[in-house]
């Protein structure tokens, strides 16, 4: 994460400073404990100085520090005793000390445009202490060099056993695995999975097989100001959870023309089904409910066919649609080709219900069912809808940038 908002407690007279004009990572430093004694002729002694000194990656002073940029503090001849980060404002920045406390970082990235103050109190092996203190300034970043990751599914939805986690960043991601190492997923149930590139700017995630029914889904993607490559950042962080409703599984087969609807390992129910004839031939392999609408509106020319010409059509309102994929294959209401339900393929790639099936079928599926295909030769594609599950898990793991 870029950095926690809980309001530091830091004293404004703690937090003041005079910034050192040389290089180096060089701070202020009052250079001694504060302790006098009396003499018996009245004298008081000097204060003993501190050997012990702190450096910094980086510099007092500086402006313009890349805000993926982890500040990292070190004292020599001494230890740490207390180190604290904060913006001006108040906000601290959380981060960790070494064993032998010789060594402190910050665990949250910088603010775009935030001004920053350090201070750190170290001693030396006499005990004597000393603080140090720098400020130093965030650069400010553009939203043209930010890239905002949107998600899918989106937060507390409850979706089936097949949907992919899908992240699409507005700008390009050319420091993939660097982002990836902020991506993190885990499961009420204890599965585990990879993530693949699609793209610079798309990534899905899925486990082995699917998700466990009834469980739980936990995303973290710790994204905020962390260097996508070319000027471009993180924008935030976005930590959400997902519900996986029951277990459900489609198997359709367009030799037999029958659908069987799966249920928590269970045949539930046979439905009789019409899929793609001679030249509109359904596409085999595992495709997942994309979208439902009770009505939707078919035109053959959205795959390339005058709606009228001889193969043609212009349907208004067909009921229970449930899309399958981009290029247009749904399951749907098909009353027309109900005779050849169960014995033929008729449709244009569509797979083909009568009313009381498809209405039964549209008020038991949710989106991310998963729906497997067989008896064709014309495979599914990774892309044309969430196609995630048609590789194998040993490929699929082979485009994660962590490979």
């Amino acid at each position: 994460m870029r950095m926690s908002r809980r309001t530091s407690t830091l004293a404004v007279a703690a937090l003041a400073l005079t910034v050192a004009g040389c290089g180096g990572g060089s701070g202020s430093s009052d250079g001694s404990a504060s302790s006098s004694k009396s003499s018996s002729s009245g004298e008081s002694s000097k204060a003993p100085q501190s050997k012990v000194s702190v450096s910094s990656n980086i510099k007092a002073g500086a402006t313009g520090v890349p805000v993926s940029k982890l500040l990292r503090l070190t004292a020599s001849e001494g230890t740490f005793r207390t180190v604290q980060l904060a913006t001006l404002k108040g906000v601290e920045v959380p981060g960790q000390m070494n064993a032998d406390r010789t060594g402190w970082h910050a665990t949250s990235r910088l603010t775009s445009g935030k001004k920053y103050v350090v201070k750190a109190v170290a001693a030396d092996a006499s005990g004597t202490a000393r603080t140090w203190t720098a400020r130093f300034d965030a650069a400010s970043l553009t939203k043209d060099e930010q890239t905002y990751p949107s998600v899918n599914p989106l937060p507390d939805a409850n979706v089936g056993v097949g949907m992919p986690i899908m992240v699409h960043f507005d700008r390009p991601v050319k420091n993939k695995a660097a982002f990836e190492r902020n991506m993190h997923v885990t499961t009420s149930a204890g599965q585990t999975g990879s993530w693949y590139w699609i793209d610079d700017n798309t990534a899905h995630y899925r486990p082995q097989t699917y998700w466990q029914g009834g469980s739980t889904v936990n995303v973290d993607l710790d994204l905020a100001s962390v260097d996508a490559g070319n000027g471009i950042y993180g924008q935030v962080d976005r930590k959400y959870s997902f519900k996986v409703g029951r277990s459900q599984v489609l198997k359709v087969s367009a030799t037999t023309h029958q659908m069987k609807v799966i249920r928590d390992g269970k045949q539930i129910r046979q439905i009789p089904i019409t899929t793609g004839m001679a030249g509109f031939t359904t596409r085999s392999g595992t495709k997942v409910i994309v979208e439902k609408d009770l009505s939707h509106d078919m035109n053959s020319e959205t795959i390339g066919i005058d709606p009228n010409g001889p193969l043609g059509y212009n349907l208004k309102g067909v009921k229970y649609a449930m899309r399958l994929t981009f290029s247009g294959e749904f399951i749907h209401a098909a009353p027309w080709s109900v005779s050849s339900q169960g014995h033929a393929n008729v449709s244009h790639g569509c797979t083909g219900l009568s009313n009381e099936n498809a209405a039964w079928l549209f008020n038991n599926s949710m989106i991310g069912d998963p729906v497997e295909y067989t008896g064709t030769d014309k495979p599914m594609t990774l892309t044309n809808g969430y196609g995630d599950w048609n590789m194998s898990w040993a490929d699929w793991q082979q485009g994660s940038a962590l490979t």
